[in-house]
């Protein structure tokens, strides 16, 4: 049964790598109305689907709480969504006004291991205090503004996994995405007294876990994380083959230093559909150089998984320009990449045409 299970699985990923190229868009809830009702949804996926996208990342999970009804949510918290959509479901109102046009959707775990956005007091810390993550000091473990579950934490990996399952098997979901945050942690993390303790009965030496980025304390947080991916592939493979499983980390290796997320182990592992690292920069040169790094880091079968991440805009009013947009486009397409995932909708919504024509800088040729 094992064997049939694996034989199939390998089958739906030479089919999943057969498909066109993935042209996607992240859809949030912040800095953006698009969830706030169904005419808005329906609105924003004629706007994708006339701009030749093919793919919607959408948002199911952010400062702590959960776009739409969730019974896990109801059990750990006793808040089964974020109020601004009670009555709603906006995840299956994505889902019905896509796929009726022809697009998939992907369910976003935007927060991943973050459980709070500038709130030390959260009510996941009241409720689950010994999940929360600490640094060398002693404190809680908060950066950028993001405080952070430990994410090698048995408590919150639990939950995530019973999160993204529930989405798996309530919706006709096409993916599951985990990003910058899933699986994630800042390296200043892990310093909670049963980490370090590990990681000694590892072999590990305590001494040098002190210096958050000593390479073999770094290695080894990261291989945590990366098994929890791989368990988290596997569970959704299992519950349905089907569905895609695809990661958006930060550039590598720096994801790896601050975050702790070695993603081409994810790759070279074999537990991830696709992977599109967040090649965020706001000028051409810039962009180019990212594009040779990832190249360079990469074996050509990887390379057909991996779509870049494309910063279009951001909440502090940062907006690329449609001359800036092609140009991206263009690089990608030289450097042999066949798509792309925007950041984020607000901006596709406001460029005037298409994003893709017919012209020979927006067709790939292998």
């Amino acid at each position: 049964m094992k064997r049939l299970s694996l034989i199939l699985t390998l089958f739906v990923s030479l089919i999943v790598h057969a498909q066109d190229p993935i042209r996607g868009v992240w859809i949030t809830n912040t800095g953006s109305s698009v969830l706030n009702s169904r005419l808005q949804i329906r609105e924003a996926v004629m706007q994708c689907k006339d701009q030749g996208l093919t793919d919607l990342f959408m948002v199911v999970w952010n400062n702590g709480k959960t776009m739409f009804p969730s019974q896990v949510m109801s059990q750990y918290v006793g808040q089964a969504q974020d109020p601004v959509f009670t009555g709603r479901d906006p995840l299956q109102e994505m889902i019905e006004e896509a796929h009726a046009v022809g697009l998939r959707v992907h369910a976003w775990m935007e927060f991943g291991f973050s459980y709070s956005y500038k709130d030390s007091n959260s009510i996941w810390n009241k409720k689950y205090p010994t999940w929360a993550g600490r640094n060398a000091a002693g404190n809680l473990l908060q950066k950028n503004g993001f405080y952070w579950w430990n994410a090698l934490h048995a408590g919150p990996q639990q939950f995530l996994s019973e999160l993204i399952e529930e989405i798996v098997l309530r919706y006709d979901i096409d993916g599951i995405q985990g990003d910058d945050r899933l699986p994630a942690m800042p390296s200043e993390g892990g310093y909670e007294s049963e980490t370090v303790g590990a990681y000694g009965n590892h072999g590990g030496d305590q001494r040098a876990a002190i210096d958050a980025k000593q390479p073999d304390w770094v290695q080894w947080r990261a291989d945590k994380l990366s098994q929890f991916a791989s368990q988290l592939y596997q569970k959704v493979k299992s519950t349905k083959p089907g569905c895609w499983v695809t990661w958006s980390p930060s550039i590598y290796p720096w994801c790896k230093q601050e975050y702790l997320q070695d993603w081409p182990a994810w790759l070279r592992d074999g537990y991830a559909d696709y992977v599109f690292p967040q090649l965020y920069r706001y000028n051409a040169a810039a962009y180019e150089q990212l594009l040779k790094d990832l190249n360079a880091q990469l074996t050509p079968d990887q390379k057909k998984k991996v779509f870049p991440g494309v910063l279009t805009s951001l909440g502090d009013g940062y907006q690329a320009s449609r001359s800036l947009l092609d140009q991206f486009i263009s690089l990608n397409r030289a450097y042999g990449y066949a798509g792309e995932v925007f950041f984020y909708y607000e901006t596709l919504n406001r460029i005037s045409g298409p994003l893709y024509t017919a012209t020979k800088n927006y067709n790939f040729t292998p």
